[in-house]
This record gives C-alpha cells, structure tokens and sequence, in this order.
C-alpha cells in the first residue's frame, strides 16, 4: 500500500470517531443549559420576592397594612426568599457566602428602597427640614423649566431663546 491511501484511510477513520463522538458532547451541552435555565428561573423568583418585600415596606408605610399582619407578611416573604437563595446555593455557590441566605435577602432589599437612597426617616426631624427639602426641590425645578411654549405649548427651559418644537422667539 503506498502512503497516500493510509494518510486518507486514517482521515476517514478520524472523521468517523469525530462524526460519532459528536453526539456526547451535545448532551453535556444540553445539561448544562438546563441548569442556567434553572439558575435564570431562580434568579428571577428571587427579583421578585426581592420587589414584594420592597412593595409590602412601601405599603406598611404608607399605613395601607395594618401591624399586626405586616411581622407575618414580611416573614414569609423572607422565608420564601431564603429559600430560593440556599436552591440558588446549590446549583451555583457564590464564593462569598459569609451572608446568610436570609441577611442577603435583608440587605438587597435595603438596597432597592426608593425611599433609603434619597432620606431616611431617621434624617428628618421636623417639619421645617421637610418645608426646607421642598423648598429646594422646587429651586431645582424652577431653573430648568420655563413654563410653555405660547404658539405650539410645547415645554420650554429657561436657557431656550426659541422653541425646540416650533421655533418661535421665547424673548
């Protein structure tokens, strides 16, 4: 046999073993998708359990949850965020776990609040600070809008010469 045909039997036997090992690669690849499908499902459980907690503080705040049901409420819902972070846990460990499942749950929460980015209640101490807080607010307010548009009624700032929309002179 010369050297040719053994070079192109062993490419044939080589494309064979490729062509029928193909078919275990694709199911490892298979198992893993199903497992960040999984990891994704949680991870959106866990977004919302995050925003019910953030919804029920917003509510029991705004006295639209009476006391006695809000301890009860709130601890379910940590609970069931608990939960869905030690299954989390399992399919992916997060290399810092120093928290506990429900201390992280705790912590995003504190994280999400509307209300805790901007003041919390332990900031303001009377009704002047919260008059003085509107009061600058409406400040800000004031400099960037100048009211309408006369021609078209289009919103208009204060630096404008002409209306963006229509073009008329603002002088």
């Amino acid at each position: 046999m010369e050297l040719g045909s053994i070079f192109l039997i062993l490419a044939v036997i080589v494309i064979i073993g490729v062509y029928l090992y193909a078919p275990f690669t694709t199911r490892a690849r298979r198992g893993r998708s199903s497992e960040s499908h999984q990891i994704s499902a949680l991870k959106a459980e866990r977004d919302r359990a995050i925003n019910s907690l953030q919804e029920l503080d917003f509510d029991f705040n705004l006295g639209k949850i009476p006391a006695g049901e809000y301890p009860e409420q709130r601890a379910s819902l940590l609970q069931k965020g608990a939960d869905i972070l030690r299954k989390l846990d399992e399919l992916a460990p997060v290399s810092s776990s120093a928290l506990n499942a429900e201390a992280r749950i705790e912590k995003a929460t504190a994280a999400g609040r509307a209300d805790s980015a901007l003041t919390s209640n332990a900031d303001i101490d009377s009704d002047d600070d919260i008059e003085s807080m509107i009061s600058a607010r409406r400040k800000q307010h004031k400099n960037k809008s100048a009211g309408f548009c006369p021609k078209c009624g289009k919103p208009v700032l204060v630096t404008d010469k002409f209306c963006p929309a229509c073009g008329k002179s603002l002088q």
